[in-house]
């Protein structure tokens, strides 16, 4: 059993970047957190800022295992191309975002994997993630 994360562009730069926004805990730092907590599954994590690397991992993990939670960063709101990989796979996607992406720029209120995702959640910061992988086991 397993759950694979991906996170997308920029993403890589959490604990750096903009910390007002995103925190000060680097990704990794966090992860082992979730590995401890979920310690009877398998949290594969990969973290790319190319969208075809995220395509092509979303189509190597979405045939099989429990899910996927994705933050893809700014290609939640540019990439047509990510929604059909995600409408191509057979497991389900939870779509996460650090920040509340409805208090934020205007360009950020529109996500085009929201319609092809199991669920979304926003605005609890690292802790989406927990939220989402605890959404995928209940599924």
């Amino acid at each position: 059993m397993n759950i694979l994360i991906i996170n997308g562009p920029n993403l890589n730069l959490l604990g750096v970047r903009e910390p007002d926004t995103y925190g000060s805990q680097s990704f990794e730092d966090y992860l082992s957190i979730l590995q401890n907590k979920f310690s009877s599954i398998e949290i594969d994590y990969f973290q790319s800022n190319s969208e075809g690397e995220i395509i092509n991992k979303i189509h190597e993990y979405g045939f099989s295992g429990i899910g996927i939670v994705l933050n893809a960063g700014a290609y939640t709101h540019t990439s047509v191309a990510l929604a059909d990989a995600i409408s191509a796979v057979d497991s389900p996607v939870i779509e996460v975002h650090i920040s509340n992406v409805f208090k934020r720029e205007e360009f950020r209120h529109r996500s085009f994997l929201s319609p092809v995702c199991k669920g979304v959640i926003s605005g609890f910061g690292l802790d989406s993630y927990r939220l989402a992988i605890e959404a995928l086991l209940k599924m």
